[in-house]
């Protein structure tokens, strides 16, 4: 009898009941979307917030404090330690290689071009290096995707040079001319807009400065570009304080100060550091992402709910009599309830999977059109969705539920209710 009440339902109202699984369908989509990009955001927003550049510097251990005016380097060349350039490829073989998007050396030394002095820059452009059998490419390409060249990047093994176009616009220098450095000719290549420092600066390949300052294979500084889990409390904790079990949670969590801690175990002799305002904002930004889809799914929640609660209702009052005679042939509260609730639970698993299938084509559609990638559904998200389904439709049916139960079977077999 229980069964065929609910069959005789959903066959009587049979347009409530999709009215109802549709509102079910629309909000579980959208949670089931939104779910999914949630938990596979951070490493795509991370790589996208990249073009903000390098998010961790390496210096040397006991080096001192760089001192630049206008953006001259007025230090000595001599003064102060530096990186060893052959021990940079060792950053692919840190547990978080795969994270590294790229780095950048960097090397500023003093030279005289023409009659002025200024500062020569030296780092990679594209740098192609070799890791054991592995091949990678690397520079300020990379790390600084915001420059602009009008011209064409200088190779890494020649000795052309990249002018900065504050600096050729005072010494009146063009993309293909040749400039004097130190007594020697060096082409233009090209004019660099980066709208800093090196707007007045001579930015060359990294073995040019190194050539001038008389130390091959010296590195100032290093920029590297890392894709990290936005900072939390536990990112903040001194390793040296964590026991065995959280040392290594710490360690292998791409958190931006693991991976700089990593970086100084593999370059020796070497302090790393994240860049905190790039971190900083990088975190702001996800956090805020996040909190908009939070609240684009809880808004899609509450609208189904609604939807359901006004369906239910509407289904109970057409329904009133069928109800009071169940009461008033002995039928429970509880027996009521039951049959209402068992309707809400199949519009509830008919509404899910129905949804749980839109909401993924929808993450896909995401991911597609602003990550350019696919955005995975993991097979563990769909009993968390059947769940949202069951308690949102529950939570929408339970007020009108509630009224039939307390239906006074006499007043309402009397039409007076």
């Amino acid at each position: 009898m229980f069964v065929r009440l609910v069959y005789e339902s959903f066959r009587r109202q049979i347009r409530r009941k999709l009215l109802a699984a549709i509102a079910v369908t629309l909000g579980v989509a959208v949670t089931t979307a939104m779910l999914a990009v949630a938990t596979g955001i951070g490493d795509k927003i991370s790589r996208e917030l990249r073009s903000y550049g390098a998010n961790i510097l390496v210096t040397p251990q006991d080096d001192t404090l760089d001192l630049q005016i206008g953006g001259v380097d007025l230090k000595p060349p001599s003064d102060g330690t530096y990186l060893n350039e052959a021990d940079l490829p060792k950053i692919k073989g840190m547990f978080w290689r795969n994270n590294i998007v790229g780095f950048a050396p960097m090397l500023p030394v003093n030279v005289n071009a023409g009659s002025q002095q200024v500062t020569l820059l030296g780092t990679y452009f594209a740098k192609s290096l070799t890791f054991g059998t592995e091949q990678f490419t690397t520079g300020v390409t990379k790390t600084n995707p915001w420059w602009r060249v009008q011209g064409a990047w200088p190779n890494d093994d020649s000795n052309d040079v990249l002018l900065g176009e504050k600096l050729a616009t005072e010494i009146a220098v063009r993309s293909g001319s040749q400039i004097e450095i130190n007594g020697h000719a060096h082409t233009v290549s090209g004019i660099l807009s980066t709208g800093g420092a090196e707007d007045r600066q001579i930015v060359a390949p990294l073995h040019l400065a190194q050539e001038v300052l008389g130390k091959p294979g010296a590195v100032r500084r290093l920029y590297v570009s890392a894709v990290t889990k936005p900072e939390d409390a536990f990112a903040r904790r001194d390793p040296r304080s964590l026991n065995p079990a959280d040392y290594d949670r710490w360690y292998c969590s791409p958190y931006a100060a693991s991976i700089a801690f990593q970086l100084q175990e593999a370059i020796p002799h070497s302090h790393a550091e994240q860049i905190r305002q790039v971190a900083q904002n990088e975190g702001a930004v996800l956090s805020r992402i996040q909190g908009l889809m939070l609240l684009i799914t809880l808004a899609a929640l509450l609208a189904s709910a609604l939807a359901v609660s006004a369906a239910m209702a509407a289904a109970i009052l057409e329904r009133r009599v069928e109800v009071g005679l169940m009461k008033a042939l002995g039928a429970r509260r509880g027996s009521v309830a039951a049959l209402f609730f068992t309707e809400s639970a199949l519009l509830a698993v008919v509404g899910g999977l129905a949804g749980f299938m839109a909401g993924t084509i929808l993450a896909h559609r995401i991911g597609e059109s602003i990550f350019a990638s696919q955005i995975s559904i993991q097979p563990v998200l769909l009993p968390i969705i059947l769940g949202i389904a069951v308690f949102v439709t529950f939570a929408g049916s339970a007020v009108a539920i509630r009224r039939a139960v307390n239906l006074d079977p006499a007043v309402t077999l009397r039409g007076e209710a």
